[in-house]
């Protein structure tokens, strides 16, 4: 925002196309950048007076200037102009003053002016007259007067004591009525211009031989001062002349003086009788602050005589303009990016009043905008900004300029401006969640959709259009997962599998459209869920490997026992085993062991069950179920070992099943009891977990940790046993665990850790304390059993 004034001056009634001065060098302007930059200029005043070539930058006369009727006889006459340009938005002020040339000739109020004089007036008397005006300023307006050559009479000008210029006649010889009765000279009022120009009046002196005293005011200047606001009909001064001859010599009748213009007689009368002078209109000071009325008192006699005087009357301003406004320039949108002490707008105010009524404060309201004015030039305001924009939070500025003058009471305008903020792209897109944990079975068709990602952008337009892809920098994903661009929708490539990958982790961005643009990310696990897709395998006896069993043999005698695993996991893992045909009640096969054993006793009477096949059957617990089957070939000999043992049992004095079954049994009682006490203390923990767990959402957002079983506590632990020795004896990869655990990106809660330290030690303590009779029981058994077999 410039505020520089550059002054030029020109001479009235100057010819179209008159040179004024270079505009566009002075303002530091390039002439090519005129028209990009819309150099525009407007007149304070108004009218055409002035012209800018935009070619070249020259300033011109456009139209005829009239100082006279352009500032009537004001001491300083110029035109004020205002040069905007935008990018940047200037405005500069010209004051262009308008020189004053002798154009106009000094004239008179009448072509004929009348001086009565009466015949016994002695030498030295003072006629007075009507001076000229000039509508010229300065030394064009300075008159010098002289008189046609005469013997009787001089010009003469008198100086009052209020400085003011009385211009009469001066006699010098008596005059004599019979000898001439009218006396005609010229009168000519010359200004001082160059060149001179002067204007005539016929003065015609009539010798009277009577009435020789004219009417004399009391103050040859009344002086009075009003108020612009007084009614009409008020009174402004009563004029006071008086004349010493007697009868209807003496008296007197007021009158405007004949050059006295018409507009002076509609705002002001006076009472020929009384002098009283009144309102007749309204004043307004801002359409003349000082009235100059003069007046003439004529006597009634014969021959009138005729005094003068002048009254003053200066009009006093008070607060009856409001001020007013302009807006200039506004540029819009305003970039939120915008630094402070950008110009935002060029505001104009004006107050027609003067003093403190017309001085004016202009203010923004509501407060605390961050915007602020500042005053430039004179009446120019320039808005700026004050504060970091966010168009985020405002997208849009209401705000009203108030003026206000300093007159009382005080006097305002407001006008409303509304301010628009432009995005920037300053937000980078943002996700709901720092990571998000997504559950996907598998075996999932390829393309399947699985979860769908969102990111929000506070900015508008392209600065907000979000676009993703995922972030392979640390894992190839192109061949699992893709992510559509657009809407954010995650799909599964191909079919998933939890044998071989049980979870994904990878990162998703999001890319605004603004520019420069802005990324965003976002974590996201995918858990593989195990579907039931695999049927147990079974290993371990080979069907062309005989089983030799040797008579007799007591119920309850493992013979053997089938292994098989399932690579599945949880209740898909979890297997049963089964005879096909177990109608012959000889043997049978342990749920979860798989364990085969005779249900009774058998000797060498048993002839018919010399050689048999089983088919065990083993099935998961998967939906649908799964399963195996395998051939257990079983062979009945007899063997002298068998009698050993026999006779051996029958020297103790008892029996081979009777001693047997003695030692499972406290083998049995043993291992139950430690196994119960072991699974009771697994109950307790995982239901005081499960209840401090519970008081927390399940979610798959981050901060809460997801519990995921792969079968109840408990039923799998068995089979899972066995299908870790199963595993060991054939080289196979370790079994499953029984529980997985998964708590994506989440810290623990402070002394959550001291807590479940505290209960697992103390459960521990407690089932080693209520363990160890039992195991030493167990250990006492199993040893008297071993020691009664050798």
């Amino acid at each position: 925002m410039g505020n520089n004034q550059l002054h030029y001056s020109v001479p009235e009634e100057s010819q179209h196309g008159t040179f004024v001065g270079p505009i566009a060098q002075d303002l530091g302007l390039e002439v090519s950048e005129l028209v990009p930059r819309m150099f525009r200029m407007e007149s304070h005043g108004g009218g055409d007076y002035l012209e800018v070539n935009i070619q070249n930058g020259i300033l011109f006369v456009n139209s005829r200037i009239d100082r006279e009727e352009l500032c009537v006889q004001s001491p300083i006459c110029a035109i004020h102009l205002e040069v905007i340009v935008d990018k940047p938005l200037k405005v500069f002020h010209v004051e262009v003053e308008i020189k004053d040339i002798n154009d106009n000739a000094p004239t008179f109020p009448q072509k004929e002016q009348k001086v009565f004089v009466s015949e016994i007036r002695t030498p030295g008397s003072f006629f007075p007259l009507e001076r000229a005006s000039d509508a010229d300023i300065g030394p064009n307006s300075l008159l010098s007067y002289t008189l046609s050559p005469n013997d009787c009479f001089t010009l003469d000008i008198q100086r009052k004591h209020d400085e003011s210029q009385l211009l009469g006649l001066f006699l010098k010889t008596s005059l004599d009525r019979e000898v001439k009765t009218v006396h005609r000279l010229l009168l000519t009022a010359t200004d001082g211009g160059k060149p001179e120009l002067s204007g005539t009046v016929q003065l015609a002196i009539v010798v009277l031989d009577e009435n020789d005293n004219a009417p004399a005011f009391n103050q040859s200047v009344y002086k009075v001062q009003m108020t612009e606001d007084v009614p009409s009909g008020s009174l402004v001064v009563k004029l006071n002349a008086t004349d010493p001859d007697e009868g209807t010599n003496r008296d007197i009748t007021y009158s405007f003086q004949t050059q006295a213009p018409a507009s002076l007689k509609n705002i002001f009368t006076l009472d020929s009788g009384s002098g009283e002078i009144r309102t007749k209109g309204k004043l307004d000071f801002e359409e003349n602050h000082q009235y100059e009325i003069r007046v003439q008192a004529s006597d009634k006699g014969s021959h009138p005589m005729t005094g003068y005087c002048k009254v003053v009357i200066e009009v006093l301003d008070v607060n009856d303009n409001a001020p007013v406004m302009s807006l200039k320039s506004l540029t819009v949108p305003v970039p939120e990016d915008s630094p402070p002490g950008i110009v935002v707008a060029l505001i104009s105010v004006s107050d027609r009043d003067s003093g403190a009524n017309g001085q004016v404060i202009c203010s923004l309201q509501p407060p605390g905008l961050p915007f602020k004015l500042v005053s430039t030039f004179r009446s120019y305001y320039s808005m700026v900004v004050a504060e970091p924009l966010d168009r985020e939070q405002v997208a849009e500025y209401r705000m009203v300029v108030l003026a206000r003058d300093e007159g009382t009471p005080p006097l305002s305008a407001s006008s409303s401006l509304v301010v628009p903020i432009g995005d920037v792209n300053d937000n980078a897109p943002t996700f709901a969640q720092t990571s998000y944990t997504v559950f996907v079975k598998e075996n999932n068709p390829p393309g399947a959709h699985f979860f769908t990602v969102s990111a929000s952008d506070p900015d508008v337009a392209e600065n907000a259009l979000v676009s993703y892809w995922l972030d392979e920098k640390l894992w190839p994903l192109s061949s699992y997962i893709s992510v559509h661009s657009e809407s954010g929708k995650l799909y599964a490539l191909q079919p998933l599998d939890y044998e071989e990958l049980k979870l994904l982790e990878f990162q998703v961005r999001a890319k605004d459209a603004g520019l420069p643009s802005l990324c965003g990310n976002v974590t996201i696990q995918v858990f593989v869920l195990d579907e039931n897709d695999n049927a147990p395998a079974v290993s371990g006896l080979a069907e062309d490997t005989p089983l030799q069993v040797k008579v007799p043999v007591a119920g309850g005698h493992v013979v053997g026992k089938i292994h098989a695993v399932d690579a599945d996991s949880g209740y898909n893992a979890w297997l049963r085993y089964e005879l096909h045909d177990a109608t012959s009640g000889l043997w049978q096969v342990g749920l979860h062991s798989g364990e085969i054993s005779t249900t009774r006793f058998l000797d060498e009477a048993e002839g018919d069950f010399i050689h048999q096949n089983l088919l065990v059957i083993v099935k998961d617990h998967g939906k649908p179920v799964l399963s195996a089957t395998a051939t257990l070939s079983v062979s009945l000999v007899m063997g002298t070992q068998t009698m050993h043992s026999d006779a051996h049992l029958l020297s103790m004095g008892g029996s081979p099943k009777s001693l047997v079954n003695n030692d499972n049994i406290y083998l049995i009682i043993a291992i139950c009891s430690v196994s119960s006490l072991f699974l009771l203390v697994v109950i307790v923990y995982l239901v005081l977990r499960c209840q401090y767990q519970l008081k927390e959402t399940m979610t798959y957002g981050p901060g809460t940790a997801t519990l995921v079983r792969a079968s109840e506590v408990g039923s799998w632990s068995y089979s899972n046993r066995h299908s870790h020795i199963l595993a060991a004896v054939n080289g196979e990869p370790g079994a499953k665990t029984d529980l997985m655990v998964f708590t994506p990106n989440i810290p623990p809660l402070p002394g959550s850790e001291k807590q479940e330290q505290i209960l697992y030690d103390s459960l521990s303590l407690q089932f080693t304390k209520a363990a160890c009779p039992m195991i030493a029981l167990g250990k006492t058994a199993l040893q008297s059993y071993e020691t009664g077999t050798n």
